[in-house]
């Protein structure tokens, strides 16, 4: 199973923010955000605070791939 954090970076776009801005409104490191663009697991601590700082849940921000299956988001 994998990981797809597409719905975070589609919510982001939507509420006009950008990485940076999601990483001090969250209070979450460097590291974690670069973690986020490469679809590798983060904390459900870092989790948490940004659904907190974009008042959303946790299904807005990240979506699990079963094995064979195409995300939503995926053209390819």
């Amino acid at each position: 199973m994998a990981v797809s954090y597409s719905r975070l970076w589609k919510l982001l776009i939507d509420k006009g923010m950008n990485k940076s801005q999601l990483r001090d409104a969250a209070g979450i490191s460097t590291n974690a955000v670069a973690k986020l663009g490469r679809n590798e697991t983060v904390s459900l601590e870092t989790l948490e605070k940004i659904c907190c700082a974009l008042d959303c849940d946790i299904e807005d921000v990240v979506e699990l791939i079963r094995n064979g299956e195409v995300s939503e988001n995926d053209n390819s």
